[in-house]
């Protein structure tokens, strides 16, 4: 597929998601109650953005760039990762201020983080109208232990997740989304494809104990990895995790995201990847590219043609990193 093609096809699919949101206001308007609560609805919401990326920004120029490049949607943070994680000290959530305004400069799909365990600061989410919320390790947890109960919200969440028992837990509590952790803020995509094949290859082993007729297999699963034995054998079942899954943590480049496309992502977030690299703009576009059309090699390569590695950002490897360093322990 040329690369003419891939951008007639991400307009087409952004004219869609505008249309759609247009409908709703439509009906709104007229009296007619739109659901927004119900988890097919908020299943569903997150089922549209599969096959896209959702961009890290820390104001409106960088959601605009995010929105033209053909984003599904952005998530909003007081500082990128990367920053987060040279700062120290505790990461909080974005100023409310900074994604209200944000929302009003774009029209694809807001979202923004909160700390692990911090109700409170969802809360002040969904009042404020975002339309996903990530209980986030990226930001200083408050309760390592004991994640938010996601099913007393109306907003859909997403967490993090590096092993399959780990997503399974939290679909329990109600989230709507995964995403596969990574280590977040490095610019490197080693961590995330590590965790993408740790979850595929125990849903592989699943899978097989549901074809063999091994029910009791699963049973034993779930209890030594303290997992409700129903998600396990839906995911057995499934031959998949039963919600949208995500690739995240350390994609800098178009053939980063294509890679977790491969391995099996419903999508892609990224980052520190963009905006802390020199050519952000291109890198956002060119990301978007290789992420839709990942099994086309033409576009991808023509996507990775668009940016220099001269332009990207300076990476972190993971083994220098000390363990008290690590933001993809917390929360598990």
């Amino acid at each position: 597929m040329k690369l003419v093609d891939g951008y007639v096809f991400l307009g087409k699919l952004r004219d869609l998601i505008y249309e759609l949101l247009e409908a709703k206001d439509r009906a709104v308007e007229e009296g007619l109650v739109v659901e927004n609560a119900t988890p097919l609805v908020k299943y569903g919401f997150i089922s549209m953005l599969k096959g896209g990326v959702i961009m890290d920004v820390t104001c409106p120029e960088q959601a605009r760039i995010a929105e033209e490049s053909g984003a599904v949607g952005v998530m909003v943070l007081d500082k990128l990762p990367y920053d987060v994680r040279m700062a120290g000290g505790v990461a909080r959530t974005a100023d409310l201020k900074v994604i209200e305004s944000v929302m009003d400069a774009i029209t694809i799909p807001v979202s923004a983080k909160c700390r692990i365990g911090h109700e409170e600061e969802a809360r002040l989410l969904e009042e404020l109208g975002v339309d996903l919320i990530d209980e986030s390790e990226v930001l200083t947890p408050v309760d390592e232990k004991a994640h938010i109960n996601k099913w007393r919200f109306k907003t859909p969440f997403v967490n993090g997740a590096r092993s399959l028992p780990e997503a399974l837990r939290r679909i329990y509590e109600g989230v709507s989304m995964i995403r596969t952790k990574g280590e977040p803020g490095t610019g490197n995509v080693a961590e995330a494809v590590r965790h993408m094949k740790m979850v595929n290859r125990d849903i592989s082993l699943l899978r097989g104990y549901y074809i063999e007729g091994d029910y009791e297999a699963i049973w034993i699963y779930s209890k030594e990895n303290k997992v409700p034995y129903e998600l396990a054998l839906l995911t057995a079942k499934l031959g998949r995790l039963p919600v949208v899954n995500f690739a995240a943590g350390g994609i800098a480049t178009p053939a980063d995201a294509a890679l977790m496309m491969w391995l099996g992502a419903d999508g892609v977030f990224v980052g520190s990847g963009i905006f802390k690299s020199n050519d952000p703009a291109t890198r956002a576009r060119a990301i978007v590219l290789a992420t839709a059309f990942y099994d086309d090699p033409e576009t991808v390569v023509e996507a990775q043609k668009m940016v220099s590695e001269k332009n990207a950002m300076l990476g972190i490897d993971i083994r220098t990193l000390k363990p008290e360093q690590l933001m993809q322990v917390r929360g598990e």
